[in-house]
């Protein structure tokens, strides 16, 4: 990570105009990046971090909220500085956009200065601010209070919530904080900031599928301290896996991988590969790390994604020396090109045309 580290500084330094987050870069954990910015790819270049307000709120009769608490979700809210002055429509607008990203829906609270708000409007004092919100009626004015003052809300601001599983929660925020910061221009365009995520999960759960998935790949070393975990409680685990992320952008992903045979046939148990197909297919391997195979591990940066931020390009293909066409094309290899029939023979392929079922 030292060495990635200073190599990638280096190359931003000598040959590039932007300037760099800060040195030594920020390390977050997978944990930490979600419940802080609702991804594990962060835009550290502002703040407007996400606020849970699960404590405050413990005890509120808000049934949306108190449905999401109760059946062990989230209630979070995120800040837009100046947000008191969109219309409803913009409001409607960012609620969408939640909704794209899994939310049931999206509820806000605008807050405005006691002494500007419109009286012939219904609003809710708390200090010198006064409330204004459909949903402002359903919680105690000490939920309000508490929850201008855990988001560090001010006059002019909206305050946008999610309640939801964590998940959702996340995902939903996440983006919002993404739109909030591209509308308000926040996030300094000659600025790179980049910053390890640490500690990801080694596994997930498939609900459509009804089984546990690597969520890295299936060789990723689990944290030693974390092993008696990996029967018990699988999802608890985490992976000895390292990305390297800038400006929201993943620059680069390793990890250490699995160099015991046990542990490897145990991760491959977890992820219902059976010790026969593990023969078959991984054998060698595992033979091999009963000879003593040393630890191992590595990264692979993404250079065509560090030139693409450095040159202020969206298009990843505007700087790769041989991009492929968006139908997936390749003019210059002529790709795809008719195959003759020795390669089809070698490959046990036939072409049928026009389209037939297979033994017709």
């Amino acid at each position: 990570m030292e060495v990635t580290e200073e190599v990638l500084t280096r190359v931003v330094e000598r040959h590039s105009s932007k300037q760099l987050g800060g040195r030594p870069w920020p390390r977050l954990t997978y944990d930490e990046a979600l419940r802080r910015f609702g991804t594990d790819k962060p835009d550290l270049r502002f703040g407007l971090e996400l606020v849970d307000l699960g404590g405050v709120l413990a005890s509120t009769q808000f049934g949306v909220f108190q449905a999401a608490l109760a059946s062990g979700g989230q209630v979070k809210a995120l800040r837009y500085p100046g947000g008191a002055a969109l219309s409803r429509k913009e409001i409607d607008d960012l609620a969408v956009l939640a909704r794209e990203f899994g939310a049931k829906g999206m509820a806000w609270l605008l807050v405005e200065s006691a002494a500007r708000v419109d009286p012939s409007v219904q609003s809710y004092p708390v200090a010198d601010l006064a409330i204004r919100s459909p949903i402002a009626k359903f919680l105690a004015m000490e939920e309000l209070a508490a929850i201008v003052r855990e988001t560090g809300a001010e006059a002019g601001d909206l305050i946008a919530f999610v309640a939801d599983r964590p998940r959702v929660v996340a995902a939903a925020l996440g983006r919002l904080r993404v739109e909030i910061g591209r509308r308000l221009g926040l996030a300094n365009p000659g600025v790179l900031h980049f910053c390890w995520i640490t500690d990801f999960p080694l596994v997930e759960w498939n609900e459509e599928e009804g089984r546990w998935e690597a969520v890295h790949h299936p060789f990723t070393m689990p944290h030693p301290e974390d092993l008696p975990l990996l029967e018990s409680d699988p999802g608890r685990v985490r992976a000895l896996c390292y990305d390297v992320v800038s400006n929201g952008l993943e620059m680069a992903s390793g990890s250490i991988r699995i160099h015991r045979a046990d542990i490897q046939a145990r991760v491959f148990q977890l992820l219902g590969i059976s010790e026969k197909v593990q023969r078959e297919r991984f054998g060698h391997m595992l033979d091999a790390f009963q000879f003593g195979a040393p630890p191992h591990g590595g990264i692979a940066p993404g250079i065509e994604r560090l030139i693409m931020q450095m040159l202020d390009t969206e298009n990843i293909r505007e700087v790769m020396a041989f991009p492929k066409m968006g139908g997936g094309t390749d003019p210059m290899m002529g790709a795809p090109s008719p195959v003759d029939e020795a390669q089809l023979r070698e490959l046990h392929l036939q072409v049928v045309y026009p389209p037939k079922k297979l033994g017709g």
